[in-house]
């Protein structure tokens, strides 16, 4: 897909798609809605449940947690049930574990019910695309774009829909997600056949093994330096900007859209002009200055360095993936597991730290230590710039998404 241009390769038949794509890709918009839907109601769950910041963070750090150990498993389950019924099995974990969190009576409940939703959304969001892919009319490059566009759409809307309804109650949205997700269940079911299995099933522990390539390695090393800042901002920036649910909402949403665009639109011609380690290197290290800027701003500095931010998250998200997808010989979904068991440990550090960082140190810290880590994500990537680049040359995933990996949530 970042070989060419997205809107003249395959663009003219993204609209044009069976009713089992349309299904798959709305239950995936809801699926990547759950991840940024509690931003902008963390302050009231704290003040609902009675709870400090650091403890409600734990809705992040449990959900990611069990995302990254789930990445060993979903490749296990859905080459041997096949992609139909990973869906299906992913959907319902959400609906019921999204239902319960909005019955909790403590934050550790609440914490708990998040767990059982990361396990069901890495189902799903890991099968997905894949689904998408083998279904879709027009080709890979329009299924791609495609999905990616619903991961934009559900990463700007999520805070909107956590604003509007956790402007009542903060348990309202996650009744609203389980109901949606209760709809996409009974849409894939009606409209989406069973996918062909793979030949080849695949082992728990062969995305382990595919870490022995040095560099997957690095690819993920840098990764996690970069999602520790990524969810820095995602996890506790709510709390610094400490704004009325559909103030933060609406913060999000704009930082959801510049991430959809960036990732979609304009990463693609940044690489082509000046490759895919230039980019990321670039963009790395303007996050951390963007990070600098928002822990040492004013409010409204902070505001606009938030919304910022999601330009160069967009970015790395689409280039790490590519990466992490090209720069091996392992199956590609066996690679991006790998890679994302590994990275998602950051997702789930970060918002587990940061909190803490500032009870232990003041308001600014946690955002200097979120843009070191970013600076470490560049320097990981510039010193293992040889390995980083396949054999044959430079990356050129235009069918990256085929195996089933995504961008961002994959």
């Amino acid at each position: 897909m970042h070989g060419e241009d997205p809107f003249h390769e395959g663009a003219g038949s993204v609209l044009r798609q069976p009713r089992a794509v349309w299904a798959t890709a709305g239950a995936s918009v809801v699926a990547f809605m759950g991840i940024g839907l509690v931003d902008p109601i963390l302050p009231s769950i704290a003040k609902g449940l009675d709870a400090t910041a650091s403890q409600v963070s734990l809705l992040f750090t449990s959900y990611f947690l069990i995302t990254a150990v789930a990445m060993l498993v979903t490749g296990f389950v859905s080459s041997r049930i096949g992609g139909r019924r990973t869906l299906l099995a992913g959907l319902a974990l959400v609906v019921v574990f999204a239902a319960l969190s909005g019955t909790s009576g403590s934050v550790g409940e609440l914490v708990g019910f998040r767990a059982g939703w990361g396990l069901g959304n890495a189902l799903f969001v890991s099968t997905a695309l894949a689904v998408i892919v083998g279904a879709a009319a027009g080709g890979s490059a329009a299924a791609i774009l495609l999905y990616e566009s619903a991961l934009g759409l559900g990463m700007a809307c999520g805070p909107l829909l956590g604003a509007a309804l956790g402007n009542a109650s903060w348990r309202y949205p996650f009744f609203g997600t389980a109901a949606l997700m209760a709809i996409g269940f009974v849409a894939i079911t009606a409209l989406l056949a069973e996918q062909p299995k793979p030949a080849r099933r695949t082992s728990l522990l062969d995305p382990v093994r595919a870490l022995g390539h040095g560099g997957l390695a690095s690819v993920a090393a840098s990764a996690f330096f970069y999602n520790y800042a990524f969810f820095t901002v995602l996890a506790f920036t709510p709390f610094v900007l400490d704004m009325t649910p559909y103030r933060s909402g609406a913060v999000f949403f704009a930082w959801g859209l510049l991430l959809a665009v960036f990732s979609v639109l304009v990463a693609p011609r940044l690489q082509r002009r000046f490759g895919s380690l230039g980019v990321l290197g670039g963009s790395l290290l303007l996050l951390a200055a963007d990070l600098l800027v928002l822990g040492y701003g004013g409010h409204t500095v902070a505001v606009v360095c938030t919304v910022v931010s999601g330009a160069f998250i967009g970015m790395n998200n689409t280039v790490y993936t590519e990466l992490a997808l090209g720069v091996s010989d392992a199956p590609r979904p066996v690679a991006s597991a790998g890679y994302n068991f590994v990275r998602w440990f950051a997702a789930a550090a970060a918002p587990f730290l940061a909190p803490r960082i500032e009870e232990w140190t003041d308001p600014h810290i946690p955002f200097v230590v979120a843009a070191v880590a970013a600076v470490a994500g560049a320097v990981v990537v510039w010193a293992r710039r040889t390995s980083l680049v396949r054999r044959a040359g430079e990356t050129a995933p235009a069918h990256a998404a085929e195996d089933g990996v995504s961008a961002f949530a994959n």
